[in-house]
């Protein structure tokens, strides 16, 4: 079988200036100490446990001192323990605390006489300033390029209708759930540019992330930050969940589309059929820090449990194809196979549906040979690896049939009930629950995976395409 080494591209150099925001070690060991649990945010800012907002000043020129120290603050005489409005240290980085004024404003302690340290540091050039924050006339020096935001700023964040609750008709309540408990969901429609934020049990969304163009994809990482991509757009939005604010823009050279994520090692990888390109996003710092050029116009992007390998579908060519991630990328050809609708792996076999001809095919890995061909429900449209079950969900029929990954026979086969026509199915992470969207229903269902059953469902009030969950976040006053 013809193997092929995939070409790599070099994207971006990391700098140490304020543009690349990176705050040094020493001094994030420093507040560690004290605030073990800091947030250290890409952009540059530095967010304490408690939500405590400081800015971030770089000097000119850092100095390298043996050890670190506060040199001085603002009032005197104090520890980093106690949160002063300044802090000097004696490299000459200064972290400015984000205050609130008298009139509600965002501002930061204002001297009479900025010292040195002041007067010659800079904010980060890439940093997202909190909406609303005001600079004093005498430290204006330390903006650069920065557009500092007003009050009236409206960001992303938009109002929707009053949030109505949904009841399930004698199925369980969401909020009786464990595992749905102080959750939020992020829920994105065909129809709408916005992403519509729910709260569990909920018909109308609490508010909404107005965007520009309708989303292709998106995906949580960290609990913390939404990377979304949209239609005739070439860039990725990193939408900060803290303060419901696009905190960054990822650009790639044409329109990105899918995302799929490796947790374990913080890194992203996005899919460009056009520029026949899987992007690579270093998740720590939200940079772009690799392109690695493929065969064809990918799509159908699916990424082994281990991380180890990255499966696409060339729907040009209707081949499928493998990159071995740890291998020097190396391209493994999988086959030719009609109209995929998904690819799974598990237990080094490849599972591959076919939508139009309601088949299932497995395959070998490591001979790429045919193992089984098996008939599935009409329209297999999405199918979910979890333990040793493949889930597959067929649209027409609205049902889920498990496969015994170890035996490749069917188990069950179980219906949801919606009536309407089912999309796709998320897992969500830490737990055995999955969500599976119905677009023509403008339902979710909620499924549990190990006792293979329909716990409840939810409908709302706008038809949906996809769907993130994550923990809820306590917010970043503004």
């Amino acid at each position: 079988m013809k193997k092929l080494l995939v070409c790599l591209g070099l994207m971006v150099i990391t700098a140490t200036s304020a543009n690349a925001a990176k705050i040094p070690d020493n001094i994030k060991g420093y507040v560690n100490k004290d605030f073990p649990q800091t947030n250290f945010r890409f952009d540059g800012v530095i967010i304490l446990p408690d939500n405590t907002i400081y800015l971030p000043l770089f000097p000119a020129k850092i100095l390298n001192p043996e050890q670190i120290q506060v040199k001085s603050t603002y009032p005197a005489g104090k520890t980093l323990a106690d949160k002063p409005n300044v802090i000097i240290f004696n490299n000459d980085f200064v972290l400015l605390k984000v205050l609130t004024d008298t009139k509600g404003d965002k501002t930061v302690y204002r001297f009479a006489n900025p010292p040195l340290e002041i007067k010659t540091g800079l904010l980060p050039q890439d940093m997202l300033v909190p909406k609303g924050l005001k600079i004093p006339d005498n430290m204006k020096g330390i903006i650069g390029n920065l557009e500092i935001a007003t009050a009236s700023d409206p960001g992303i964040k938009i109002q929707t209708a009053p949030t109505t609750t949904n009841t399930t008709g004698g199925l369980k309540n969401l909020y009786t759930l464990p595992p749905l408990r102080n959750k939020t969901f992020y829920i994105s429609s065909p129809y709408s540019k916005n992403i519509q934020v729910f709260n569990q049990s909920t018909q109308t969304p609490d508010y909404a992330f107005a965007q520009k163009n309708i989303p292709i994809s998106m995906k949580a990482y960290d609990n913390k930050f939404l990377l979304v991509t949209s239609y005739n757009k070439p860039s990725v939005d990193v939408i900060s969940l803290a303060d419901d604010q696009i905190i960054k823009q990822i650009y790639t050279k044409t329109q990105p589309d899918e995302i799929v994520i490796d947790t374990n090692k913080k890194i992203a990888y996005i899919s460009s059929s056009e520029d026949s390109s899987i992007y690579m996003v270093n998740l720590e710092n939200m940079t772009l820090f690799r392109q690695i050029k493929i065969a064809g116009m990918c799509e159908k992007l699916t990424l082994s449990d281990d991380g180890s390998k990255l499966f696409y579908y060339d729907k040009k060519t209707r081949d499928i194809w493998a990159i071995e991630l740890d291998n020097d990328y190396l391209l493994k050809e999988i086959g030719k196979f009609p109209n995929v609708s998904k690819i799974a792996f598990a237990n080094n076999k490849i599972y591959i549906t076919s939508r139009t001809k309601n088949h299932l095919a497995i395959i070998d890995y490591d001979t790429v040979g045919l193992i089984a061909e098996i008939e599935t429900s009409d329209k297999p449209i999405d199918m979910l690896a979890f333990h040793d079950k493949l889930y597959i969900l067929g649209a027409t029929d609205n049902v889920i049939e498990v496969l015994d990954t170890n035996t490749d026979m069917m188990t069950d086969k179980i219906y949801l009930g919606t009536y309407g026509f089912s999309t796709k199915i998320y897992h969500i992470d830490g737990t055995n629950i999955a969500l599976i969207t119905d677009t023509k229903a403008s339902t979710y269902t909620i499924f549990d995976l190990g006792m293979k059953k329909v716990i409840t469902r939810n409908t709302i009030d706008t038809p949906l395409s996809s769907i993130v969950v994550t923990d809820k976040i306590k917010k970043i006053n503004k």
